[in-house]
């Protein structure tokens, strides 16, 4: 349950590693930074995307505790360190989205709750955010206002997004949601070449990914299973409903990126038509991985992300609650 270090990315003092348990039994892995300053102005739990894992999100926890925050980041179930429902540990495999909000739940319960200081704010990543999305609508999210990189709402590279669909949950109906998507494997995309890559345009940051994927050897997973895209498919589904961005009461800030070849930006535009506490900004030439790219995009990002978190009122009311003038 530790962290991994490597040379290239240091782990920000003062980390507190534990794992929790979700209520079906499930172990997650969880780091908590406590606030720096002697007056926070809240928490930022970051959600991660597919494939992802605490160690990468260091740069971005050490900025926000520079910003007064404290910050929890944690492995969802399947990937990083946490619980595998498959004995192939770098399989990318979920049966069902549900198992998410119990691994949400969870940090809710055990962290948030207990050991974090108020407000909440969510910042999440791809698949990361349409967690978020999906728990926003429903009425069960644990967050005062999220910011949300490139949500996958949507997925590029698909001639037939409902074709697909249909075939992936046929698959797993027929038994067969274990396998791997064709022509997947363990290979994690974080370590492929970087000519190659759809994440980022920024060698430095994805040579530092890669190195920390091969620190964590099987935490750092392959492609994702037929059940995983299946699953993922019946969210984005539900997500693309007319009144699913209208159902949202969170304030909502979405940045997508305007290179990005992994989710469809189109559907991000349009989602975000719909949510009114909140808006879409495009960032142009961002690649995907939009905390992990050149530093004038994610300067772009930063100054988004300041102007909406914590928001005027709430930063008024912390204030007043900490006697700050």
């Amino acid at each position: 349950m530790q962290l991994a270090q490597t040379a290239t990315n240091t782990i920000p003092e003062g980390a507190q590693v534990m794992r929790i348990t979700a209520r079906d039994g499930a172990p997650l892995r969880v780091a908590f930074w406590p606030a720096r300053s002697e007056e926070p102005l809240g928490t930022i739990c970051i959600l991660q995307g597919r494939a992802e894992f605490i160690e990468k999100y260091c740069e971005t926890v050490e900025e926000l505790l520079a910003r007064g925050f404290a910050v929890v980041t944690f492995d969802w179930r399947g990937q990083g360190r946490s619980y595998r429902a498959l004995r192939q540990a770098k399989k990318g495999h979920i049966g069902s989205f549900r198992h998410f909000h119990r691994d949400m739940q969870a940090i809710r319960e055990r962290v948030l709750e207990r050991l974090c200081p108020r407000p909440h704010f969510g910042l999440a990543h791809s698949m990361g955010g349409a967690i978020a999305l999906d728990l926003a609508r429903r009425g069960i999210s644990p967050f005062e206002r999220m910011v949300l990189s490139a949500p996958m709402l949507g997925l590029v590279r698909l001639g037939a997004p409902r074709r697909t669909a249909i075939l992936t949950q046929t698959l797993s109906w027929m038994g067969l949601g274990r396998l791997w998507i064709p022509g997947g494997g363990a290979t994690s995309q974080s370590t492929r070449p970087f000519d190659c890559n759809l994440l980022t345009s920024d060698p430095a940051r994805y040579a530092r990914n890669a190195d920390l994927a091969a620190a964590l050897g099987d935490g750092a997973i392959g492609e994702p299973t037929i059940g995983w895209v299946a699953a993922a498919f019946r969210v984005m589904t539900q997500l693309q409903e007319p009144r699913a961005a209208l159902d949202i009461r969170i304030p909502t800030l979405i940045l997508a990126a305007g290179a990005d070849e992994i989710v469809d930006t189109r559907a991000t535009e349009r989602f975000g038509q719909g949510l009114k506490g909140g808006g879409v900004i495009i960032l142009p030439g961002a690649r995907h991985e939009i905390l992990m790219e050149r530093d004038a995009i994610r300067e772009q990002f930063w100054a988004a992300f300041d102007n909406f978190i914590p928001g005027t009122h709430l930063r008024e009311e912390v204030q007043k609650e900490t006697g700050a003038s």
